[in-house]
């Protein structure tokens, strides 16, 4: 009798052992995607600092563009007001277009300064987004790799499930139904472990000592028998 339960217990302890690595390779499964989307987010965060530094530059640059139009358009008007200079004969006329001439040839000296400074601004902003680009290239060929051991990580998890399913699934054939069925529950309601060692009279699963009657059947090894406080299969392991 004393062989037959553990035969028993060392079965159990192995279908358990095919669990625990079941119950890893889920919880690494399941946080493969979220490792996947945080990988995932810092490369959208590094193409999103691109298109900030590239829309920074072509801002810069429509706005340069606008103030050549603005001197081109007032330079026009000016050598439109020297032309009608030459054709009037009134002195106030004359002199009404003289003062409009100093007052758009101002206002070209103004633009070109704001030229200047938007030049300035737009050599940062190149910089800025060649460094950006630079970061981003770097960093999505490092990603994709990343992403590359993910996908082969998630592979090789798929096949290690299925390959322990089954193992696990013949293992169980030679177990008693009705041990097997409170083993389950014990495995869903406890975590990771079912079948735990009995050690100085403490169970190693809840960490609480045992009566002295339990130690001793668990000891003498003819029966099946649960720790009295988290109800865990025990087995002697002193």
């Amino acid at each position: 009798m004393k062989n037959m339960i553990a035969d028993l217990i060392e079965k159990l302890l192995i279908v358990q052992n095919r669990d625990q690595k079941l119950r890893a390779i889920q919880m690494e499964l399941v946080a493969s995607p979220q490792e996947r989307a945080a990988i995932e987010a810092k490369l959208a965060q590094s193409n999103a600092d691109v298109a900030l530094a590239k829309s920074e530059v072509q801002q810069l640059e429509m706005a340069r563009k606008k103030l050549e139009l603005d001197v081109q358009a007032k330079q026009d008007s000016i050598s439109r007001f020297k032309t009608q200079q030459t054709q009037t004969r009134k002195n106030e006329e004359y002199q009404a277009l003289t003062h409009e001439i100093e007052r758009f040839t101002k206002d070209i000296a103004l633009i070109e300064d704001q030229e200047l400074e938007i030049m300035e601004g737009y050599e940062v902003a190149k910089a800025k987004l060649a460094r950006a680009e630079e970061v981003a290239g770097t960093l999505k060929a490092a990603i994709q790799a990343q992403l590359a051991t993910i996908d082969s990580k998630v592979d090789s998890l798929e096949k290690s499930k299925t390959e322990t399913s089954t193992d696990r699934a013949g293992l169980v054939t030679d177990i008693d139904p009705d041990v097997l069925s409170v083993y389950d529950r014990l495995m869903k309601s406890k975590g990771n472990s079912a079948v735990v060692s009995l050690e100085h009279d403490t169970c190693t699963g809840c960490h609480m000592k045992v009566t002295t009657q339990t130690s001793h059947r668990a000891k003498a090894g003819r029966e099946i028998c649960h720790c009295e406080n988290c109800g865990r299969i025990l087995y002697w392991g002193d």
